[in-house]
């Protein structure tokens, strides 16, 4: 083993599942041009910091001479130099590098004794009150928690940012609660895994069989059936099989413990089906009612056909038949679900809605399940259209939305948008919080991808044969003129689309075989052919949709690419493997009640301040996140065909390639042409098209929704 030491200069690279990190060093005595790299297992390092690393050297075949580190600890640096470095990295709060500059250079080397027992002291300094100086008290001591924090951790390859999360959300307590339970990191930190948690549990002496495992691993399983694979429960075999697959264990060892979490309400079994709670009420709650607004049918008096007729004079609308008959049906029925692809006059049919409940003089709200979606039915409509949280009223301090069915909405009528995109949870809230007064209209394209989160509601909602349906199939004849529509229609008929180039087309298919000459393809295409052809601003206008994230042309990748070609300079922040810079476009991962962003969220970068280590981002709001919360945020140059749900670009440019078998299915690529509103162009090949064209096989969901809502209509009959 041999020692080296140095200051961190910076991060190359940070695995923040294993903690695998590459970082450069500047060695003691070394100069600022004579970096050494250095890797291993060092999830909670930071540049800045001064390390005392034991190891070997190696050298590897692409990267040369490494320094391998077997172990490390974390000293203050002793030298002036060393001193600025330390306190200009962003570690305390308050303290940037020009700030450092002028401590250091009041105190030098006796800067951090200073602010460590004497931080009064800092007033001293040009530019530094009292305000200041105590915010950065503040930091000092918290950095210094969070740092007995990172030590505990750092053995088990926990990142920076989920160490900082662990001491916000427990404290002091941090340690010793980790110590009594591993697994309630899961459960109660975003973004920290069952991996993570049970890595740390293995290396505190949990048994590999133990019963505390098992049972996390149970709600483990449970939690990414639903949130990876949108399955509202599993059947017990395959809870078993994963579980046992999963956690290394023989698999009588799961029902047991299944039982145990039974008896503590952890889950719900219902016909040897294992549901998590929350769940399983969402699931029976938004059958029931379905199925109670489904059989309320009002009976209407006066001429509906001269209403319709008045309704179009006012608004110039011709109604198609089946748009009359949705009228017709919304004015008569508690719910009405009305489904139609892109050209087919959806947004007409609320349009015309919209008129008629308010020529009736009736209260109706609009909304849907994201901001996006709800600002395009806003400029679609000219009237107010909410988010189904806003709608609702999320109550952070309850966690729970303020209208609910003892508080509900003050509405005769409401119209939500893009309920492809809405999940079982999210649907039953929202009629729930309806009075049985008020008449429901779910509007939707069934052909979609079904919503991230669990559940596949509009499909099972029609598929129950309870709930009354209108399909718009009639498509206008100025959406005949769009090569998007017509081809969107193809490829939901499983035809080839039409890749001819055409003069003033608004649909292209580049070939191109090679996985890095796409990706050359897709960059030259954002940064400078279609802003130059078309005007499209590259960052606001512009959306590159891929089938999955991983891979030469996923998501991952493609935003790094776009990353550097569009935006490679500014104020920037390491967080893992991703920079965030100012003008990034970001997106949010999780909904965060407490900030009023939500999943799915899709905003610009505005500022990234290292001294209060903190980023700004408009969404069009303004959100402000600390550096540890930044797991939050991913880069949105580039999303998947999923996250595009409920959203409207200029254009659209999507690679497919065989690079993505596994995702090229039909409904994945329709949902990504009928994104766009006045572009498409995929880049790929054309036996990649074909194969998602041909391949209509729709991932099923475990859901007995419409099963559900039809047994609660066969028991009304029954009672007669």
């Amino acid at each position: 083993m041999e020692t080296l030491q140095g200051v961190v200069e910076r991060i190359t690279y940070r695995s923040e599942e294993t903690g695998y990190t590459v970082l450069r060093l500047q060695s003691e005595g070394g100069s600022g041009d004579d970096l050494l790299t250095v890797v291993g297992p060092m999830a909670s390092v930071s540049p800045g910091e001064y390390l005392v690393m034991e190891g070997e050297w190696s050298t590897h075949a692409q990267y040369g001479r490494q320094f391998r580190v077997a172990g490390y600890r974390t000293v203050y640096p002793s030298t002036v130099e060393g001193v600025r470095k330390y306190l200009g990295s962003g570690l305390i709060k308050g303290v940037g590098p020009v700030m450092a500059g002028r401590i250091v250079d009041h105190f030098g080397e006796e800067a951090l004794d200073v602010i460590e027992k004497s931080p009064d002291r800092l007033t001293e300094v040009g530019g530094l009150g009292p305000k200041r100086v105590e915010m950065i008290r503040r930091a000092w001591e918290a950095q210094r928690e969070v740092k007995d924090v990172m030590l505990f951790l750092q053995s088990h390859d926990v990142s920076t940012g989920y160490a900082v999360k662990i001491w916000k959300r427990y404290g002091n307590e941090a340690i010793p609660l980790v110590r009594e339970n591993p697994y309630r990191l899961a459960d109660e930190i975003w973004g920290i895994g069952f991996r993570t948690a049970d890595r740390i549990a293995q290396k505190l002496g949990v048994e590999p069989r133990a019963e505390s495992r098992i049972r996390a691993g149970i709600r483990y399983v449970l939690g990414v059936a639903a949130d990876n694979e949108g399955h509202v429960f599993l059947p017990l075999e395959e809870v078993v099989r994963r579980c046992a697959e999963d956690l290394g264990v023989e698999a009588d060892l799961v029902p047991p413990c299944l039982e145990v979490l039974k008896g503590e309400e952890g889950v719900v079994v219902e016909d040897d089906r294992i549901y998590i709670p929350p769940l399983r009420h969402a699931e029976q709650g938004a059958a029931t009612r379905i199925h109670q607004l489904s059989c309320i049918s009002r009976i209407e008096t006066g001429d509906l056909d001269a209403e319709i007729a008045a309704v179009e004079r006012r608004t110039s609308i011709h109604f198609t038949g089946r748009q009359k008959e949705a009228l017709k049906k919304a004015l008569s029925h508690g719910l009405l679900v009305v489904t139609g692809g892109p050209g087919t006059g959806k947004t007409t049919t609320i349009i015309g809605m919209l008129a008629l409940f308010e020529r009736r003089r009736k209260r109706v709200g609009m909304a849907a399940p994201t901001g996006r979606a709800a600002r395009r039915m806003s400029e679609a409509t000219g009237r107010e259209a909410r988010t189904i949280h806003r709608l609702l009223k999320f109550n952070p301090q309850r966690m729970a939305f303020d209208h609910d069915a003892e508080h509900p909405l003050d509405l005769d009528a409401l119209i939500v948008d893009e309920v492809s995109m809405i999940d079982t949870v999210l649907l039953n809230s929202l009629l729930r919080a309806l009075p049985l007064t008020a008449t429901v209209v779910l509007v939707g394209d069934v052909d979609q991808l079904p919503s991230v989160g669990p559940g596949n509601c509009l499909r099972d909602a029609i598929s129950s044969g309870v709930a009354p349906v209108v399909v718009l199939d009639e498509i206008f004849r100025q959406a005949q003129q769009s090569r998007i529509i017509m081809n969107a229609h193809r490829i939901n008929r499983g035809e080839m689309p039409e890749v001819q180039p055409q003069k003033d087309a608004d649909f292209f298919f580049i070939e191109e075989e090679d996985p890095v000459r796409v990706v050359e393809t897709i960059k030259g295409l954002c940064a400078v052919r279609l802003p130059k052809t078309y005007g499209f601003d590259p960052i606001q206008d512009i959306q590159v949709l891929s089938p999955m994230y991983r891979g030469e042309t996923g998501a991952t990748h493609l935003n790094a690419v776009l990353q550097e070609a569009l935006n490679p300079f500014g104020p920037s922040i390491q967080r893992g493997e991703v920079t965030f810079r100012e003008g990034d476009k970001v997106m949010q991962v999780r909904n965060d009640y407490d900030r009023e962003v939500f999943n799915g969220d899709v905003g610009i970068v505005s500022k990234v301040d290292a001294e209060d280590q903190v980023v700004e981002v408009a969404f069009p709001h303004r959100v402000v996140y600390d550096f540890a919360d930044l797991d939050e945020l991913v880069l949105a140059y580039a999303v998947s065909c999923h996250k595009s749900q409920g959203s409207e670009y200029k254009a659209v440019v999507m690679p497919v390639t065989t690079q993505h078998y596994m995702m090229l299915q039909r409904n994945l690529l329709y949902t990504g042409v009928t994104r766009a509103r006045k572009l498409v162009v995929l880049v790929g090949t054309k036996k990649a098209l074909a194969i998602a064209v041909k391949n209509n096989r729709v991932a099923e969901r475990y859901t007995r929704l419409a099963e559900k809502i039809r047994e609660k209509a066969s028991a009304v009959l029954e009672k007669g």
